[in-house]
């Protein structure tokens, strides 16, 4: 029943993020078990309410179970969609987002690929587009392939133009 739902809301022609980004979502997820670690502590030693380690420690499993599952939530919620017309991002399942990039609208196109991406065999694809406002979209998690196929397809814009010869 649930493959059936996320069919439809997805159609076949969407994209996930790879596997292997699921595992570097939720890795950065990990980071809010950092703050959730502070807080109990904090309060702990301000109230003198024992040994402010313990508290710290609950905290930080949770705030590491939280950001591990809202890693995977944003993982899985993510896709992407390369037509003749541009590049569409969607994320989210409540609050859905949807950006659209017309090709026409390309400047130009980065790939950038950090030290957990190349572990997992991922990139960023960073799409500039024309304009001032939030004139850059960001994509993580895709393969290496897929950022390089969609990178190489969006810049040959140029190449589509006839120039009248």
């Amino acid at each position: 029943m649930r493959d059936v739902a996320m069919q439809e809301t997805n159609p076949p022609d969407w994209q996930p993020l790879p596997p292997s980004a699921r595992t570097l979502f939720m890795l950065v997820g990990l980071v809010w078990a950092i703050p959730l670690a502070l807080v109990p502590g904090v309060l702990a030693t301000a109230f003198d309410a024992g040994s402010p380690w313990g508290y710290a420690l609950c905290g930080a499993l949770l705030g590491a179970a939280f950001g591990a599952w809202l890693g995977r939530k944003h993982w899985r919620h993510t896709h992407w969609r390369l037509d003749d017309d541009g590049f569409t991002l969607r994320r989210g399942r409540m609050w859905r987002s949807e950006t659209r990039v017309p090709q026409s609208r390309v400047q130009h196109l980065d790939l950038k690929r950090g030290p957990l991406e190349r572990r997992y065999g991922l990139s960023t694809l960073v799409i500039h587009t024309a304009g001032s406002r939030h004139s850059a979209l960001t994509v993580g998690g895709l393969g290496e392939a897929d950022a390089e196929r969609l990178r190489d397809r969006l810049a040959r814009q140029d190449d589509d133009v006839d120039d009248g010869d």
